[in-house]
């Protein structure tokens, strides 16, 4: 198993895989539409072989308090049914939150399980006087800050991609 970052000939089966993770065909779509107009635009896949077994992908959100810092969003994420629990999706983090390092990314923020993400070093978003555009449960709405320090005194309402009001 290796996380590489997507290819031209994995486009495909990145939609097909997200297709098939959700319930619908939202995200899949959500996918394409970042991938024409989100800058930057950070998406890795699990592959073995030629086949995908996990995708994850950033992108640039923003805090109204704070418009110039650099903070990405990460979403979505899936791993095949039939290849989870086998620690994929912890390492797509990972390989995620490093990539995301390079491209100077102070923080990320993720609406997810709040039983997997903390162990990356993800907590409530709240706890920074941070808070989504939408209206989610506090514990489900988590950021790591990259760079320590980055969001001190930066409270406010975190606006993602436009492409994301869709869902």
């Amino acid at each position: 198993m290796i996380i590489r970052k997507e290819q031209p000939q994995d486009i495909q089966q990145i939609y097909s895989h997200n297709a098939a993770a959700f319930p619908s065909e939202d995200e899949a779509q959500l996918i394409n539409s970042l991938r024409e107009t989100a800058t930057p635009f950070i998406s890795l896949v699990a592959a073995e072989e030629k086949e995908i077994k996990g995708h994850i992908l950033f992108t640039p959100v923003t805090l109204n308090a704070a418009p110039e810092l650099t903070l990405l969003g990460l979403a979505p994420m899936a791993v095949s049914p039939d290849h989870q629990n086998q620690g994929i999706g912890s390492q797509l983090v990972q390989a995620g939150l490093a990539a995301c390092r390079l491209h100077n990314a102070e923080a990320i923020v993720v609406l997810g399980h709040p039983e997997f993400y903390p162990r990356f070093g993800f907590s409530p978003s709240v706890n920074f006087g941070i808070k989504s555009e939408y209206d989610v449960a506090d514990e489900v709405f988590m950021i790591l800050e990259l760079k320590a320090g980055a969001l001190k005194d930066k409270q406010g309402i975190i606006s993602f991609h436009p492409a994301f009001a869709g869902l």
